[in-house]
């Protein structure tokens, strides 16, 4: 019973006053979903005392060393409220058509790890029903953007953040007689590509400078330039400006400066480049904090995170995951409290340490996150992601971002092909994108 009244007591504090005690047993919705006017829902009170015995599904991913950290984690939970968790790790690629499934057949899992909202905002718990109004404001404004929803319903909790970035290759830097760039004053584009060439020349690796052949690395440079392809449900796209930000790569590719056959060979399909940077064929690559974990496990030379380069902006480009509750699974409250307990300061932390994330509470952005090795590049893309432009986030959380993001690498492509110039390009990019923001606007 002591256990119980902790309990309730911890979960006032961390709703707030908002939330009061017993008069609803879990799962009571009196205004499920979110006001269509934009009004917040009516919180609902919850005893948390009245958890106990029931189960919860979550439908999880994982990226690798997130697994036990979540399994631990689920472990505090279910102690805790004396519940049952079946945690249900799908293959990433399945994971959206399973839960569409499972939302067709009328068993929705009670929460799920996503992207994306694209494909489920419809079918999502507005979490301020039992979290409260100003429970979004614990965690960073970028990373809620791709969270919140048209009438400001928040639909999902932004559990961790990614970040793309520069890896440099410190020993061929040191052979080539390079300084690296000061994370305070970070290079720029024409500084980078310069260095990459300098480092190139002196070691004779294969390439200057690898990217990832993603929409998503490309609106990185995109971003640093000043654009985006899309802003909410709008184009954003600056052909001139976006003409200037690739234009680099273009040069590159073409004298063999950046590996060709590599952007050409895998058609319209992502494909990293993490392979050329651990052969050590090119001394910078541009790819993301996940490579951060495999980076230290199998490089068998000196490497560092690197600033990313600035031009109109600094800063990286943002992504990350959500954890959402589906409005149709069989215990809304629970899952709202199991979402808030695995975002509590500390389980964040723990989390995001151990996946080598970054982290999304504000708190935690602030006061720095401790992990378990490669504490300096893990905190220089925390200190990119305070220089990376609110732009970024607003474009990742676009229901037409990833199509135009495959749009832009097809675009790309053409050009480093030989078939069409990067300016008509850029411009046929511009209208394919509002055709897409047209076909999939709410």
């Amino acid at each position: 019973m002591a256990r119980k009244k902790t309990n309730t007591a911890r979960l006032l504090i961390a709703a707030g006053a908002t939330v009061l005690l017993a008069a609803c047993a879990p799962g009571e919705v009196t205004n499920e979903g979110s006001s269509s006017e934009g009004a917040a829902p009516e919180v609902q009170t919850v005893d948390p005392a009245e958890f106990a015995g029931e189960t919860l599904s979550y439908v999880y991913f994982t990226d690798g060393p997130d697994e036990q950290a979540t399994r631990d984690l689920i472990a505090g939970f279910e102690d805790e409220y004396d519940v049952t968790v079946n945690l249900e790790i799908l293959p990433y690629a399945d994971l959206v058509t399973s839960v569409q499934a499972r939302l067709s057949g009328g068993n929705a899992p009670d929460v799920v790890r996503l992207t994306s909202l694209t494909d489920f905002r419809a079918d999502l718990l507005d979490l301020r029903t039992y979290l409260g109004e100003d429970y979004a404001e614990e965690f960073l404004p970028g990373p809620v953007t791709g969270a919140t929803g048209d009438n400001g319903e928040l639909l999902a909790v932004p559990s961790d953040a990614t970040l793309n970035g520069p890896f440099v290759n410190v020993d061929m830097f040191e052979e080539a007689g390079v300084e690296l760039p000061d994370p305070a004053d970070p290079w720029t584009w024409e500084e980078m590509v310069d260095a990459a060439t300098e480092v190139q020349e002196a070691t004779g690796s294969d390439y200057a400078f690898a990217i990832d052949k993603s929409g998503h690395r490309l609106s990185t440079i995109l971003s640093q330039y000043g654009t985006a392809l899309v802003d909410g449900n709008e184009v954003a796209l600056d052909p001139q400006k976006a003409e200037q930000a690739l234009a680099p790569l273009v040069e590159m590719m073409a004298d063999d400066r950046m590996p060709r056959d590599f952007w050409l060979g895998s058609g319209t399909r992502y494909e990293g480049a993490n392979e050329i940077f651990l052969a050590q064929a090119t001394p910078v690559y541009l790819s993301g904090n996940w490579q951060v974990g495999q980076f230290a496990a199998n490089a068998e030379f000196n490497w560092a995170v690197a600033p990313n380069p600035c031009a109109d902006e600094c800063g990286g480009f943002p992504g990350g995951k959500y954890m959402a509750a589906l409005a149709e699974g069989p215990n809304p409250a629970l899952a709202a409290e199991f979402i808030r307990y695995m975002n509590t300061a500390e389980n964040q932390e723990t989390f995001v340490a151990a996946g080598g994330f970054l982290p999304t509470r504000a708190d935690l952005s602030e006061e720095g996150v401790q992990y378990p090795a490669r504490q300096a590049d893990m905190d220089m893309f925390l200190q990119d992601l305070e220089r990376t432009p609110e732009l970024g986030y607003e474009a990742n959380a676009a229901p037409a971002f990833s199509g135009a993001g495959t749009a832009l690498v097809e675009a790309l492509s053409r050009v480093v092909a030989g078939e069409q110039d990067l300016g008509t390009a850029m411009s046929d990019l511009q209208q394919s994108t509002q055709s897409l923001v047209e076909e999939l606007a709410p």
